[in-house]
């Protein structure tokens, strides 16, 4: 993996400054660590490996050095605390979009945060927020990417719903160029955040979505809901149709 790479060729305040570490606990929590201490929106981690890192729920995101891609962002975003879930959303657009273009994968989004393709996971993306004044003070956006991954290292249980770039393919994918393409995303889309075009993101996201129009469930702590996943709201929430009839706004939940 090549930073210096990365660096030069970023175009944009996400990845001028980036932190590399051969191993670490969790890429989300140094880069809180640095977001504590003020580094610059923008400031990204990037880890060989990960001794814990974290999926939603509280689930553990397997990380094995060599050949995936974890790494968080730092974003200040002056946006209210009730428009969290659209961090999430404008990571997903910018990921699914830059895998597309750099590995020509049909990469889709699964509600709220999966990346999917053939209707296994390909990556995910955690948003951590730390609150201010009823504000957000800042957010940290990590994204885990399996890209030359060998699904036959994994336990029988992730490797029936996991996949990889190189699975997919059939070959090996520079994980420098990966990042490359996805910080050049997050760029151009975490700008579109900033400046409220809210219903872009929305627009965007429904159209790289495997979630709506079908049944669908989701674990929401000890409750697991089913029904139908009609849309999402402006603010990124997803409107699901129960059995009853009723509709309910689903929240993430980290």
């Amino acid at each position: 993996m090549d930073v210096k790479d990365i660096k030069a060729g970023i175009k944009g305040t996400i990845g001028k400054e980036i932190f590399f570490y051969e191993t670490v606990d969790s890429t989300n929590t140094v880069a809180a660590i640095l977001a504590e201490k003020g580094v610059e929106e923008g400031t990204v981690v990037v880890a060989d490996s990960q001794i814990r890192g974290k999926g939603r729920l509280g689930r553990h995101w397997a990380s094995p050095p060599g050949v995936n891609i974890y790494m968080s962002v730092v974003l200040r975003p002056e946006i209210e605390t009730r428009n969290a879930t659209l961090i999430t959303i404008m990571a997903s657009v910018a990921c699914a979009k830059a895998l597309r273009r750099v590995t020509g994968l049909d990469v889709t989004i699964k509600w709220p945060n999966d990346l999917m393709v053939s209707e296994k996971k390909l990556g995910g993306i955690l948003t951590e927020t730390r609150l201010a004044r009823k504000r957000i003070k800042y957010a940290i956006t990590g994204i885990g990417v399996n890209v030359n991954l060998d699904l036959d290292t994994l336990p029988d249980v992730i490797r029936e719903l996991a996949t990889s770039v190189k699975r997919e393919t059939g070959r090996c994918f520079s994980r420098t160029e990966v990042i490359k393409g996805i910080l050049t995303e997050v760029n151009k889309w975490y700008n579109i955040l900033k400046g409220k075009k809210y219903s872009e993101l929305i627009f965007q996201w429904k159209d790289l979505t495997s979630t709506l129009g079908r049944t669908v469930e989701i674990i929401l702590g000890k409750e697991t809901l089913r029904g139908f996943a009609e849309s999402v709201n402006d603010e990124g929430m997803l409107i699901v149709r129960l059995p009853s009839g009723a509709s309910r706004v689903v929240h993430i939940r980290a």
